[in-house]
């Protein structure tokens, strides 16, 4: 599987509030990582309010995702068209999520 920046899987929305990241439903992370455990996919690239990251132009991706047992996962890439992330058990989770 070869993927190019464009063919990544856009985070379309980011619902996570205290998140360096997130501006009102928008992650300005170049890209996110999505981790976890078997059942619940956090999103790894969270960091709480403390000090604002991420670029200025929305454009975030999902860059790897950890969660092998999602439908969406081959080869540890998300195929998945877009991915929406939002309030987790503990701080921000991939709702697209769903095992397999």
């Amino acid at each position: 599987m070869s993927m190019t920046l464009d063919e990544l899987p856009a985070v379309a929305e980011c619902s996570v509030a205290g998140c360096s990241y997130n501006d009102h439903s928008h992650c300005h992370a170049a890209a996110v990582t999505i981790g976890g455990s078997v059942g619940d996919a956090e999103c790894a690239t969270f960091i709480p309010l403390g000090s604002k990251g991420g670029l200025d132009k929305v454009v975030t991706h999902v860059g790897a995702c950890q969660r092998a047992e999602c439908v969406h996962n081959t080869s540890l890439e998300c195929t998945a068209p877009s991915v929406r992330v939002g309030p987790g058990a503990v701080d921000a989770d991939c709702l697209t999520y769903d095992p397999r």
